[in-house]
C-alpha cells in the first residue's frame, strides 16, 4: 500500500533576531528555512511517509540551501522546479512577556509566485499518492497560486487522493473578504479541514455559536 503524501507551497528563508532582541537592537540574524507546507512535509517524512514537497526555487545557492534543508530531513524534492529570481524571506522578532512577536514579509516576486500551469504535471505528481495537503497561506500568494491549488485539488479528487487543508489565515497577506471569496469555493475539494475558531471565521465566515464573552 502506498504511503506517498504530497504537500504544495512556499519554503522561505527565515531571518530571526537572536533571543528576544528587537529588530532595531539586533546586529545579526539566525537563518533557517521553513513554511507551513514544508514543515508538514518534514514531519511526515520523520513519521516514515514517502513525503514529497512541490514548489519552485531559484537555481542560485540560496535556493539550493533551501532544497538541501528539505533533503536532510528525508523530504523528496523531485517535483521542485528550479527557476525564478529569488526565495521569499520573512523576518521574525520573537516576543517577550506582553510584547507580541513581529513578522515582516519580503516575498514579492518569489519563485513560487511565477509557477506556470504547464510546469506542474499533477497527474504524474499524484500517481500512487495517498494524501495531498495544502494551507491557506498558498492561495494568499495571489491569483496564480489560487489557480494552481484549484487545479491540484481537482486532479487529486479525480484520483481519489485525500485532500487536507489547514486554513491558517494570515491577515498580513489578505483580508477576510478576499480569503473567503477564495477559500469557500475550494472547500468542495477538501476532505479534512484543520482550523481553530478564528481561522474558520476569517477564512470561511463560519462563527461558532455561544462563544461571545
Amino acid at each position: 500500500m502506498s504511503n506517498k503524501v504530497v504537500t504544495f507551497g512556499e519554503i522561505m528563508l527565515r531571518l530571526s533576531t537572536p533571543g528576544f532582541e528587537r529588530f532595531v537592537q539586533s546586529e545579526s540574524f539566525n537563518a533557517t528555512y521553513g513554511g507551513g507546507e514544508a514543515n508538514v512535509a518534514i514531519s511526515l517524512a520523520n513519521y516514515g511517509f514517502e513525503s514529497f514537497f512541490v514548489s519552485k526555487l531559484p537555481k542560485h545557492e540560496i535556493g539550493q540551501a533551501a532544497l538541501n534543508n528539505l533533503r536532510r530531513f528525508g523530504v523528496r524534492t523531485d517535483y521542485i522546479i528550479r527557476d525564478g529570481e529569488r526565495i521569499g524571506i520573512y523576518f521574525l522578532e520573537t516576543g517577550a512577556s506582553q510584547r507580541a512577536s513581529k513578522v515582516i514579509y519580503d516575498r514579492d516576486n518569489s519563485s513560487v509566485k511565477t509557477i506556470a500551469e504547464d510546469e506542474l504535471d499533477w497527474d504524474m505528481i499524484f500517481k500512487d499518492c495517498k494524501w495531498f495537503h495544502w494551507t491557506g497561506i498558498t492561495p494568499a500568494l495571489g491569483k496564480n497560486a489560487q489557480e494552481l491549488i484549484k487545479k491540484a485539488c481537482a486532479v487529486a479528487n479525480s484520483k481519489r487522493v485525500k485532500v487536507s487543508c489547514d486554513l491558517n489565515f494570515r491577515k498580513k497577506m489578505w483580508t477576510e473578504t478576499e480569503a473567503q471569496s477564495v477559500m469557500v469555493p475550494l472547500m468542495e475539494y477538501v476532505d479534512v479541514c484543520i482550523a481553530n475558531e478564528e481561522d474558520a471565521e476569517k477564512s470561511l465566515g463560519m462563527k461558532a455559536e455561544n462563544t461571545s464573552v
